[in-house]
């Protein structure tokens, strides 16, 4: 029998799918205090929670039994996830629950917008009748720019098209296969999204390449009568910028539904005409929060049934039962696929990981999951782990080759992974020295060797006297304590690599001042645990 425990509200629906089930004890109990569930939770196989409980490791030190923690929701943060994975407890949350309700609420802003909704009500609630004032304007016939084709984008997407909205999108790993075939226009420039869309919807998460990607450049960038809507989260857009851009009357206008700090500390948007805001009502639908208890439900019994898992967030530190050169190659798959993501630009297309020498002769399965979850982690505000690496390249229709070559060349063992994009093609190589030390020893046709950790700055140009001394001055202008660097060179063509180790992640300033050398090319920064 197995014994879960509730201890915050769930819509009913999930409680009477766990109560139905024969192997299963329900137990529901709400409001109770840290101590109250560190007594108690050894005594449960499973436990459901939302926001309210909080998971500390207080809470996991006598967790005697518990196997599973199901969020009926996105967030874990209320989860203490390195105590949980030290106990071998896996805890999943919810991503999809929310997906259509999310959507409709974005197609509900954009509609009220448009037609000047909250603005006509609250006139008529001051018993005025003022038509003339409150000229919208329709949605058929109009661009919408979506910034994002996951499943919400998506899903807002396909509801526009029925509105006979003309639908172009920017994804910035690849959109899914099936985005063309509905009618969708996938543009690789982000910026030529923003400069053509009448409305612009995001849909992406907060990672260092979205955070204020709104801003007020690009929102100079955009047509007078354009319009943003903003169901995915605050950060992504530069707040002052958009205010200021709203109260001088440079786009038309925007619809919030979620912001920097929640509740807003700019609370400038509710006194403008052109703005309309809601306090995060994106997943607030009966539907939404049924189908989160649901979920969480049935993702937690099948995991405890051992029949299958779903949306586990740490599941990677479960893998007790594999080769110890696995779980190496493993860990250096991961951070191979995270550096060769931070450096690598435009949208994935193909990833081909290439093993050679001792390691190709294992089953090397599991170390390709985990290339591709060091990949496309940056990408996902939720965690992509080796449960669902796999469909997540799926749906953006990257495709993942892996070859193998028993013969060992320069090293006993190798694990090369090669990303190709629109815009892009690079390959990064990587080794393991001695008891378990990781090295990178080849980004595309240059040979270096690193260790991959910490934050490293990536300095590719070209090769001249004094490149070195330069880069090292300008570090230490900026306090950029430098660790160790890597350099790699192809003489005939004039060609040069610096991977430089440093201590801290550099501050902006720094990478635009390297940049802006005549010796350098490009320059790319990866932050690594």
């Amino acid at each position: 029998m197995l014994k879960i425990l509730v201890t915050d509200k769930l819509a009913q629906e999930g409680l009477d799918l766990l109560e139905g089930m024969d192997d299963v004890e329900l137990t529901v109990k709400t409001g109770v205090s840290e101590d109250e569930l560190a007594a108690m939770i050894g005594e449960y196989d499973g436990l459901i929670i939302r926001s309210g409980t909080q998971v500390t490791a207080k809470v996991l030190e006598n967790s005697g039994k518990l196997r599973g923690i199901a969020r009926a929701g996105v967030g874990v943060d209320n989860v203490d996830i390195p105590e949980a994975t030290q106990k071998g407890i896996v805890v999943m949350n919810t991503p999809d629950g929310n997906t259509i309700s999310a959507a409709e609420h974005t197609i509900a802003l954009m509609t009220s917008l448009s037609r000047h909704v909250v603005d006509g009500c609250n006139t008529m609630r001051e018993g005025k009748w003022d038509r003339k004032k409150f000229m919208g304007t329709q949605l058929m016939g109009k661009t919408l720019g979506v910034i994002g084709l996951g499943r919400i984008g998506m899903a807002v997407a396909l509801r526009a098209i029925g509105l006979e909205m003309n639908i172009i999108a920017f994804d910035p790993l690849a959109a899914p296969e099936t985005a063309s075939e509905a009618g969708i226009t996938i543009i690789d420039d982000v910026e030529e999204v923003i400069k053509q869309a009448d409305y612009l919807t995001l849909h992406v998460p907060v990672t260092d390449q979205t955070r204020g990607l709104i801003n007020a450049e690009r929102i100079a960038m955009m047509k007078p009568n354009a319009r943003i809507i903003n169901v995915a989260r605050g950060p992504v857009i530069v707040e002052d910028d958009l205010y200021a851009a709203l109260k001088e009357n440079k786009i038309a206008g925007a619809a919030l539904d979620v912001f920097a700090v929640e509740p807003p500390e700019n609370r400038g948007f509710e006194g403008l005409s052109n703005c309309i805001v809601t306090p995060h009502l994106g997943a607030s639908t009966e539907e939404a929060q049924i189908e989160v208890a649901v979920d969480a439900a049935k993702e937690l019994v099948d995991a405890l049934r051992d029949t299958q898992m779903r949306n586990a967030v740490n599941v990677p530190g479960l893998d007790k039962s594999l080769p110890e050169i696995i779980k190496q190659y493993k860990n250096l798959a991961e951070r191979l696929g995270m550096v060769i993501s931070s450096i690598t630009p435009g949208k994935v297309q193909q990833v081909q990981v290439t093993y050679r020498g001792d390691i190709a002769k294992q089953d090397t399965s599991a170390v390709t999951t985990s290339s591709l979850v060091g990949l496309l982690q940056q990408h996902f505000e939720t965690n992509v782990n080796v449960v669902n690496a796999p469909s997540l390249a799926k749906e953006r229709g990257i495709s993942i080759d892996e070859t193998k070559n028993s013969d060992i060349k320069d090293y006993s063992s190798t694990l090369s992974i090669r990303v190709v994009t629109d815009s892009a093609d690079r390959c990064i190589t990587g080794t393991i020295y001695g008891q378990g030390s990781l090295r990178i020893v080849g980004v595309d046709d240059y040979a270096l060797e690193m260790t991959p950790e910490g934050s490293v700055i990536f300095v590719f140009n070209n090769d001249k006297p004094g490149v070195i001394g330069h880069v090292g001055t300008i570090c230490g202008k900026h306090n950029i304590n430098i660790g160790t660097m890597g350099v790699g060179r192809v003489k005939d063509e004039n060609r040069a690599l610096l991977a430089i180790d440093t201590d801290a992640m550099p501050p902006q300033e720094a990478i635009d001042e390297l940049n802006a050398q005549d010796f350098v090319n490009s320059v790319y920064v990866c932050d690594l645990p």
